[in-house]
């Protein structure tokens, strides 16, 4: 079973549910007030362009308004190997440092969306290693909506290092289908300290 799931970044996702409260919270109209609206008064979501790309990596960012800093990400596309069709998505930005997190419990620097297909086994969590080290960082799934299945994850220093150092990340996830096979998917760290750097400053830039 090839394992699909498409491409929606957090900004899309937000565009299409936007709408979609606001008509249910809409007011009934008469057919004079309705006369009156027109599609170009609805007020207009943001959409995110590219701003720059760094290798494998790409610095998305939204316009939010004329008087304020962008909000910006570093995105990346992670395709099937044998097929090349979308199959998961990873958005990153930087995160303001804790000055008082406890040592033995370092705080992420670096926040992650990562969306797999619905068909995944959310027990089996999300699995990241780095050229493949010994060691893997698990972590647990959020929710899953029609896009497919989401976690939100925190990268400690650590982490993020081990991202500038590397080759390639692989992510892994079990499918509920068969839930004795791993699927490992690849993504590139080519670019990821640039794109790291430049998301870095778009972000502080909005503090």
């Amino acid at each position: 079973m090839t394992i699909f799931v498409r491409s929606v970044t957090l900004a899309a996702m937000m565009g299409l549910a936007l709408p979609a409260i606001a008509q249910e919270a809409a007011p009934e109209t008469t057919q004079g007030e309705a006369a009156q609206t027109t599609p170009q008064d609805a007020p207009k979501v943001p959409e995110p362009y590219v701003k720059e790309t760094f290798g494998d990596w790409e610095l998305r960012c939204v316009k939010l308004a004329e008087d304020k800093p962008e909000s910006c990400q570093l995105y990346q596309l992670l395709k099937d190997k044998q097929t090349g069709n979308p199959i998961m998505e990873i958005t990153m930005i930087a995160l303001p440092q804790a000055k008082d997190a406890p040592k033995d419990q370092p705080a992420p620097i670096a926040g992650a969306t990562v969306i797999v297909p619905l068909e995944t086994l959310l027990t089996q969590k999300l699995n990241i290693t780095v050229d493949n080290s010994e060691q893997t960082r698990r972590f647990d799934f959020t929710f899953c909506a029609e896009v497919g299945c989401v976690a939100r994850i925190g990268l400690t220093k650590e982490d993020v290092d081990a991202f500038r150092r590397g080759k390639v990340a692989t992510i892994s996830v079990v499918p509920v289908a068969n839930p004795n096979v791993t699927v490992d998917v690849d993504l590139s760290l080519n670019g990821f300290t640039a794109g790291f750097e430049a998301v870095s400053k778009a972000n502080a830039a909005q503090q």
